[in-house]
């Protein structure tokens, strides 16, 4: 049995003896005798040290990334924070992803091994710099004993070790195997940051080059020999199951091999992806809806609008709300606005392989955003110990918060579709795209009540705002996701109260890239801009009036407005908006000018955007992930809205009706960091949460039309 499509840069991180700071690592692809329990190329023993850090006979340095690498660039800034501190070349840098094991690659803001939340650079810089000082401090005392001279006057360079009075100098490679066997420091050295030479520099990413050329491996490209592929049939209603079904026809295609009822839908195995779906299509299901989410999406928004009506969940309430709006002279603004349903829609859909080994044990191989999460999970289905299953984690085609789910279903459903088998075949899981749009855990639905009081002297004095949607935690009591950045207000409002409402709907939710800014940087900011309007302040100068005790918020605003030229004069037929979000500890702040476009819609012409995420690791990938978030947020913002219709049945099914920003309709976009010392932060979600309601500030001011309800073209064309 053979595994297909294995990169030579896997080949030779497998093959190569070295210094690992970590424990035994097993292959993350398999040749054939290793399928068979023997391991390809001989056994590897790796240093049992502490888990990050792999070095080569061939002087390549490898990072073990516990976070996964789909596109937002762990892999680069986690090399570069251990390259910094190991003073090596950039050159010398690799990644791949570590083993599964949620107590030596903890995610530190999560207490298990996962991605998200934009913690990848912000929960691993200390533990990264440490790995990458201990492995340098290593090789110096190998360099010390093997050479006969005091560690104290050898010097590390570019990947080079030194001692000048001797002349005796070294790759990392030739000296690796005796460092392995040196005792680690307790506490090593960390640079002053001062002496940065890598951090900070744009370094180009490490999985560019393989990505651009096609030899990066997904879990789509994995195949083995005599391979099964699987597809489910979904409900097209969210809670129904299956009454009956009629395989018969399905059975008729010819590369079909078995069908079966699972607890997700009906699961057709067949030779080939082609037959698979032919089959799953050749299916008749009766679906019992008797349990099923039947309201349209008109519907429930009218069900969620009634909930301001009744007593909520307090989630801040500061001062005399009600006081305040009775104020003398104090003019108020109120309004609702309607956030849809989102998809994550990442390029590549869910997807799982399956091989079980002669000795019982199972290879996984998927994209696991929480991979020690998703190995249990398999584990459990599959009624074997956890340590029979080996969970390997692939670069992945996106995400979003998509593959972020605790209890893993996506794994729960393709591990009992390979567990409904002998699993003497290897086999293949995958959705397809409609499966993905049509397949829940969603970004909620969020409908804002707003009310705003302004002063006599034109400042905000009263803010009362309520938020009705799903817990994406499922509690019954306050669910910080929904109310971060409405809760937690960086304006001076003297009198702010904000209350949720958590709704129980069929349709599962899940967070979405930047999670509840998504919706309450959109409310808040937009609203906030509105009031500046009223009474006749401008929207830049009227947020620093209101952010005098929040400098990092001050400075990222001060800056995107310098980079925009603000209050020069726009160009005719054109208008600017602005809006600044803090999310996940990272500051920023976009400026967006937009036009009348043809089709009666906003054009958004440029983004100039400012961020301030602390130490600035690599600003390429920063900036990268900026431009990304404003793509990412400006065809959400524009375009998508999961819907459902008459009945409660699903209505988008692929980019068609549920799609990205096109190439045409990308904004030309400027980035500026701003220069920091503090610790830094995420920058995966951040872009995302200001383009939206900077771009409704600036289609306000346009056409004179406040944006009350997302997608804004969708509306417009309704």
């Amino acid at each position: 049995m053979t595994i297909h499509n294995i990169t030579a840069t896997r080949r030779s991180f497998l093959a190569g003896a070295g210094l690992v700071i970590g424990f035994t690592l097993a292959p993350k692809v398999f040749s054939a005798q290793a399928l068979e329990g023997v391991p390809a190329g001989g056994a590897e023993t790796l240093s049992p040290m502490n888990a990050f850090v792999k070095i080569g006979a061939d002087d390549t340095v490898t990072v073990l990334s516990k976070h996964i690498e789909f596109g937002q660039g762990p892999f680069t800034g986690l090399a570069t924070i251990v390259a910094e501190e190991l003073d090596a070349d950039w050159s010398q840098m690799r990644a791949v992803h570590s083993p599964a094991d949620d107590k030596v690659y903890a995610n530190l803001a999560f207490g298990l091994q996962g991605t998200g939340g934009s913690t990848s650079i912000a929960n691993s810089y200390e533990q990264l710099r440490k790995a990458g000082a201990t492995a340098r401090a290593m090789l110096v005392s190998a360099a010390a004993a093997e050479w006969n001279v005091p560690a104290s006057e050898i010097t590390v360079s570019k990947g080079r070790i030194k001692h000048d009075a001797s002349g005796k100098e070294s790759g990392f490679g030739a000296l690796a195997a005796k460092a392995a066997t040196q005792t680690p420091p307790a506490e090593p050295t960390l640079k002053d940051p001062k002496d940065f030479v890598l951090i900070g520099q744009e370094l180009p990413k490490l999985d560019t080059l393989s990505k651009t050329n096609g030899t990066a491996v997904y879990t789509l490209d994995i195949t083995a020999d005599n391979m099964l592929y699987a597809v489910v049939e979904h409900p097209a209603h969210f809670g129904a199951t299956v009454k009956s079904f009629d395989d018969s026809e399905a059975r008729k295609v010819q590369g079909v091999v078995d069908v079966k009822q699972v607890p997700q839908g009906v699961a057709v195995y067949a030779d080939n992806t082609f037959a698979a779906l032919k089959g799953r299509a050749a299916l008749k299901v009766e679906w019992d809806l008797s349990k099923a989410e039947t309201r349209s999406s008109d519907q429930l928004t009218a069900d969620y609008t009634k909930m301001f009506a009744e007593t909520g969940i307090q989630a801040t309430h500061n001062g005399d709300v009600d006081k305040a709006f009775g104020g003398q002279g104090v003019q108020s603004l109120e309004a609702t606005i309607v956030f849809p349903f989102l998809a994550h829609a990442p390029m590549e859909p869910l997807d799982a392989v399956f091989i079980k080994r002669a000795d019982g044990s199972v290879d996984v191989y998927n994209g696991a955003q929480f991979p020690g999460m998703d190995q249990k999970t398999a584990a459990k289905v599959l009624n074997l110990d956890p340590a029979k299953v080996r969970l390997n984690t692939q670069i992945t085609g996106g995400s979003f918060g998509r593959k972020a789910q605790f209890g893993s279903p996506y794994m729960q459903e393709a591990a009992g579709v390979f567990a409904a088998t002998d699993g003497r075949r290897p086999l293949k899981h995958m959705w397809t795209r409609e499966d993905d749009i049509r397949g829940g855990y969603y970004r909620p639905m969020y409908v804002h009540k707003m009310r705003g009081a302004m002063g006599t002297d034109g400042q905000i004095v009263g803010w009362d705002q309520t938020i009705v949607g799903q817990s994406i935690m499922g509690k019954a009591d306050l669910d910080s996701t929904s109310v971060e950045g409405a809760s937690d207000l960086p304006y001076t409002i003297p009198n702010l109260r904000v209350i949720a409402h958590n709704t129980k709907l069929e349709i599962p939710p899940l967070w979405w890239r930047s999670v509840g800014h998504t919706h309450t940087g959109f409310a808040v900011e937009t609203f906030v801009d509105e009031l500046l309007q009223k009474v006749g302040k401008d929207p830049v100068e009227g947020r620093l009036a209101l952010l005098s005790k929040e400098p990092r918020h001050m400075g990222t605003l001060k800056k995107v407005a310098e980079m925009a030229n603000w209050g020069s004069p726009v160009p005719e037929g054109r208008q600017r908006g602005v809006a600044i979000v803090k999310s996940f500890d990272t500051y920023v702040a976009q400026i967006v000018e937009i036009s009348l476009g043809e089709d009666g819609a906003p054009r958004v012409h440029k983004v100039w955007c400012a961020v301030d995420c602390g130490v600035a690791v690599n600003p390429n990938v920063i900036a990268a992930q900026m431009e990304g978030g404003i793509g990412y947020g400006l065809g959400a913002v524009l375009f998508d809205a999961i819907t459902l219709g008459d009945g409660g049945k699903i209505v988008q099914s692929n980019f068609h009706d549920y799609r990205s920003l096109r190439i045409n309709e990308m904004p030309a976009i400027e980035v500026a960091i701003i220069p920091s010392t503090e610790k830094p932060t995420g920058v995966g979600e951040p872009g995302v949460p200001p383009v939206g309601p900077a771009v409704a500030n600036a289609w306000r001011r346009l056409t004179n039309n406040p944006v009350r309800q997302l997608p804004i073209v969708n509306v417009l064309s309704a």
